[in-house]
């Protein structure tokens, strides 16, 4: 059961960072694909709802060659799933975009929301970090810019303060000869991953490697960069001996937690195999890349 609370409904982003700066006991609600149900559950149960769905300001997704793409926070999971150009430029996001949840909740849950809740298991994480996203966020004081992989801080905590809000995602134009590649392992197509790899790779004019991400989803805390994995690959011939190489300190390097779902065992072997196969799929496409 919900308890009783104000309902705020701000009619522009000024309008409702200044309510949001004012009361202090406030959750911010747009999609309520995750704020509902630990509301329903009783975990939390603000005084004040501040619904930002129809702040127009923050529901877009542009795209230009020099700068790269630009989502606002109130864009929906559906939206960017269905964009042209982000099908375009960074297909890995519509892949992703296609096993997060049911359509229904991809038509009203938006990537904000998504990124703030920082639930370890959510799928834009990894694959936004494996992209070298930054996010920005902000109050009634001024805004601030971070790279994603710097925004988690533990389960379900951010860098964000009271009076904060996730304002846009940034995504770096594509290098050329990059891929990116994520893949969850569930039983359910449509569920939460009980682990997930995502990986890109960009490689030089000669071949090699000239950078590359491996980030791990509901491998611990927050979305795991896997950097002694990376450093391993950068600056050589990939193959598959080196992918096999990487996954198994992928399955080392994480932090999984049993579960009625899978063993910790079983989460670093799935870990592993996820992480070999979106590093050869990411080299793949960086090969046939423009």
């Amino acid at each position: 059961m919900i308890n009783d609370f104000h309902y705020l409904k701000p009619a522009s982003l000024k309008e409702a960072l200044a309510m949001y700066a004012e009361h202090d006991d406030c959750k911010v609600i747009c999609g309520g694909q995750s704020l509902l149900i630990v509301m329903r559950q009783g975990m939390v149960a603000p005084e004040y709802l501040l619904d930002i769905k129809h702040v127009k300001e923050l529901s877009y997704i542009k795209f230009d060659e020099k700068d790269g793409l630009r989502i606002g926070a109130t864009t929906t999971h559906r939206e960017i799933e269905k964009s042209d150009i982000i099908a375009k430029k960074y297909p890995v996001l519509v892949a992703m975009e296609e096993k997060l949840a049911s359509i229904q909740t991809r038509n009203w849950g938006t990537i904000g929301g998504n990124l703030a809740h920082a639930d370890p298991a959510g799928d834009p994480g990894p694959v936004l970090i494996a992209l070298n996203a930054e996010i920005k966020f902000g109050n009634s004081g001024g805004e601030k810019l971070v790279p994603l992989d710097e925004f988690f801080v533990d389960y379900f905590e951010t860098q964000m303060e009271q009076g904060d809000l996730v304002l846009e995602v940034h995504v770096p134009a594509p290098e050329p000869k990059f891929g990116c590649a994520y893949q969850k392992f569930n039983l359910l197509d449509s569920d939460m991953g009980i682990v997930a790899a995502a990986a890109s790779v960009t490689l030089n004019a000669d071949g090699t490697c000239k950078d590359v991400r491996i980030v791990l989803g509901n491998a611990g805390p927050i979305p795991l960069r896997v950097t002694k994995a990376e450093d391993l690959l950068k600056g050589k011939k990939l193959d598959d001996a080196l992918f096999a190489e990487a996954g198994t300190i992928a399955s080392e390097e994480c932090m999984p937690v049993a579960d009625i779902h899978a063993s910790e065992e079983h989460r670093r072997h799935v870990l592993g195999v996820l992480t070999k196969r979106m590093l050869k799929k990411a080299f793949e496409q960086a090969q046939t890349a423009a």
